[in-house]
Parts: structure tokens; sequence; C-alpha cells
């Protein structure tokens, strides 16, 4: 679920690229698989908060953009290493394949559908506007 929040890059920039990927060190460190991970995924978020950021004028395609370094580095880089792929409509995929192919659907819910619908929400009931006053 904090994956959602990177969609919000496309409002508050830098603060929020930067935030994600800290905070998904942190998570990473909590719930503890490997070094990899704390690595390598917040690269992932730092790259897909960076790619909403520098499309923000076209939020929507920046959500869906910025699902994809999320499933090729964390899917398909590495999490496959330490979990059984999962079934993808009963083809026969190699185990990296199949973990990027769920993690980029997974991303890509969270991002480009709760997280843009958590962005517009912000936008449209002018919360970005008593944020941005307040600080």
């Amino acid at each position: 679920m904090a994956d959602c929040l990177i969609a919000l890059a496309a409002l508050f920039g830098w603060p929020v690229v930067f935030g994600v990927s800290l905070g998904c060190v942190l998570a990473n460190l909590y719930a503890f698989i490997s070094p990899i991970d704390v690595v390598l995924g917040p690269i992932a978020n730092f790259i897909a908060a960076t790619l909403v950021f520098m499309l923000r004028k076209r939020a929507l395609l920046g959500c869906v953009a910025g699902a994809f370094p999320i499933g090729l580095i964390v899917g398909g880089g590495y999490l496959w290493w330490f979990f059984a792929p999962p079934d993808i409509f009963g083809l026969n995929l190699p185990a990296w394949a199949a973990m990027t192919v769920s993690i980029t659907l997974s991303s890509l819910v969270a991002v480009a559908v709760i997280g843009y619908l958590l962005l517009q929400a912000i936008i449209r009931f002018g919360i970005a506007k008593m944020v941005k006053t307040e600080s």
C-alpha cells in the first residue's frame, strides 16, 4: 500500500521522491528479506517516483510508467530468489518472468490505480492547497 504514495510525486515533487525512497529503506529494514532488498527496493522506488515527477503534466501516464521499474527491478531482479513464483494464468513462465509480471501488475494497481485516484482526490478536494499554504 505504501507504493500508492509514489503517485504524489506528481504534485509534491522531490520531497515525495526522496520520501518514498527513504521510506522503502526503513520498511525493508523492518520487514527484512535481504540486503539486496534494502538497496534495490529503494532504487526502484526512486526511479518510479522520479518518472512520475518528470511526467507530472501527464500524471496518469507517469503513474503507469512508474510501476514498471518496480516490477522489473524488484520482481525480475531479485524477489524471485526468495519467494516461489506465482501462477500467471496457467502459463509455464520462468520464475523471474512470473515474478516480474506479478510485481508489475500489483504495482500498476498500487501506483496507477490507487495512487492516481489518491492524487486526483487530493487535487479535487483542495488538500494540496491547504498543505502548501500551511507549510
